[in-house]
């Protein structure tokens, strides 16, 4: 073959290359969605507050991905939310039509050794957080307490369910690296029982969602019956400012950093999140989708008017954040299993 045929072969060659990657390099984000579902599964029953979440973003959310994908919500209930965890980790397609909502204790259960557990929390895809679990301790005005050195220099008795439920762990963890002196009575069925035994003065104290405070007891804070000691999470809520979290109250920095193991569970909050090996590009899209579907107005219409609590974070701010309590040291975390 002469050099000018080895030429034109050549070129020719190059052409077809481009004309062969063309379509790979225009088959966008868009171009892959279009026409296509997106699964978002719900590892809990319809009606509670992770499907309220999860089908909010579900409804939303198709219209800010590029192609404009469908987006339907499932429920996968069981083991408290670990199955959909497990398969979202696992099974669940890699390719960005799988998406999940999952327990917010996600990186305690994992790291604490919770049995059942199958995935590693920093490894998902963490597109953005609709808002935090923010749950405080409320202390019944009979009891006489002004602060959380109160807790500390007397007993203080508050009610628990189970002996896993926050309300029973989160008191004995805050005993151990915070020096408080609750004493936890557990059997209650739940925060609702519990604070109302705490208003018939059976208790002194009860933990509680503080949406439910502002939504459904009120008359605490305005009547000045309870008073709310501690928020138990990592950072003071907006509407919370003088009030200490559970982490800050740690006596070390190792005991900070025990704290925040449990803490977690109120930065998650009711996040979305997709599996660990989604193509970077798929996974940028779906965040920012996930941040322009925040301030959609028929979104935040829905907001309000279900009164939900709205504390949105990014998906690369929640990403940073698991990632750094998933890489604690081993000492710590070994100190916050035997308090658990």
């Amino acid at each position: 073959m002469s050099v000018a045929a080895r030429s034109a072969a050549a070129l020719f060659g190059l052409a077809m290359t481009a004309a062969l990657t063309a379509p790979c390099a225009a088959q966008s984000v868009a171009d892959f969605y279009r026409g296509r579902t997106i699964s978002l599964y719900i590892g809990f029953p319809s009606g509670g507050g992770y499907d309220i979440y999860g089908r909010l973003a579900a409804r939303h959310l198709g219209k800010y991905i590029p192609g404009n994908p469908n987006v339907v919500a499932q429920n996968m209930i069981g083991a408290g939310g670990l199955k959909a965890a497990n398969y979202l980790f696992s099974v669940a397609p890699k390719d960005g039509t799988a998406l999940g909502v999952i327990p917010d204790t996600s990186i305690a259960e994992e790291l604490l050794g919770t049995q059942g557990v199958a995935y590693v929390s920093k490894e998902f895809n963490w597109i953005g957080r609709i808002s935090a679990s923010v749950n405080v301790e409320a202390i019944w005005h009979t009891a006489g307490v002004a602060s959380i050195d109160d807790i500390r220099s007397r007993e203080i008795v508050v009610g628990g369910s189970g002996p896993t439920a926050a309300a029973t762990v989160y008191p004995r963890v805050l005993n151990a690296f915070a020096g408080t002196q609750f004493k936890v009575i557990t059997g209650y069925g739940g925060a609702p029982e519990s604070c109302l035994a705490m208003e018939k003065g059976e208790l002194q104290g009860c933990l509680t969602a503080w949406s439910t405070v502002k939504a459904a007891k009120p008359e605490w804070l305005d009547q000045k019956l309870a008073r709310i000691v501690i928020q138990w999470g990592s950072r003071r809520h907006p509407e919370l400012p003088d009030t200490p979290t559970m982490v800050e109250l740690g006596k070390t920095e190792e005991d900070r950093q025990a704290l925040l193991l449990y803490a977690s569970a109120t930065d998650v909050g009711k996040a979305v999140l997709a599996p660990p090996g989604v193509p970077a590009e798929r996974v940028q899209a779906l965040r920012d989708a996930f941040m322009a579907m925040l301030q959609d107005p028929e979104l935040l219409a829905e907001v309000k008017q279900a009164r939900l609590d709205f504390d949105p974070q990014s998906g690369a701010e929640l990403q940073a954040f698991v990632t750094s309590v998933s890489d604690v040291p081993q000492a710590v975390v070994e100190r916050a299993r035997q308090v658990r």
